[in-house]
């Protein structure tokens, strides 16, 4: 049932369990970076204290982009993927920062309802996002929902 994972001939010689245990931290480091706003050096510092090598930690700066949205991660984790059943959202003004300067910066906080086929219903999934990172999402939504139109006509 889980030899899906296993696919990778690096991967092979490790104990499933382990590699679940791995995906989880890797899962749960992301998303609480994601959740803090955390920059690389933050997080260097974070996978230095967990004794990471710095080659490893490199690599995962390297792949974790702090501008992006992470709540694909959570869609992840677990057997059967998350079904979105409704989505909230509201508009945030921020109007100082952690040093009180002045931003005014405007970004939505979403709140996705998912439930899980498995379980039923699931933690909801909420993020937040600037204008242009909403405009992304809502034209990478969008292009989805043309390819499965166009699949499913064929």
């Amino acid at each position: 049932s889980d030899s899906f994972i296993l696919d990778d001939p690096d991967l092979r010689d490790l104990d499933p369990v382990v590699l679940k245990h791995c995906h989880a931290a890797a899962a749960t480091c992301i998303l609480e970076a994601g959740k803090q706003k955390a920059d690389i050096s933050a997080i260097s510092t974070c996978l230095e204290d967990c004794k990471l090598d710095k080659e490893r930690i490199e690599q995962f700066c390297t792949e974790y982009q702090p501008g992006e949205l992470v709540t694909v991660v959570s869609f992840s984790i677990g057997r059967s993927p998350l079904h979105i059943t409704d989505v909230t959202w509201r508009l945030e003004y921020q109007i100082k920062n952690n040093q009180l300067h002045k931003n005014y910066q405007p970004s939505y906080l979403l709140t996705l309802n998912v439930e899980n086929s498995d379980s039923g219903s699931h933690p909801d999934v909420s993020f937040s996002c600037t204008m242009e990172q909403l405009q992304d999402l809502v034209g990478k939504l969008k292009d989805a929902a043309k390819s499965l139109e166009r699949a499913t006509q064929v």
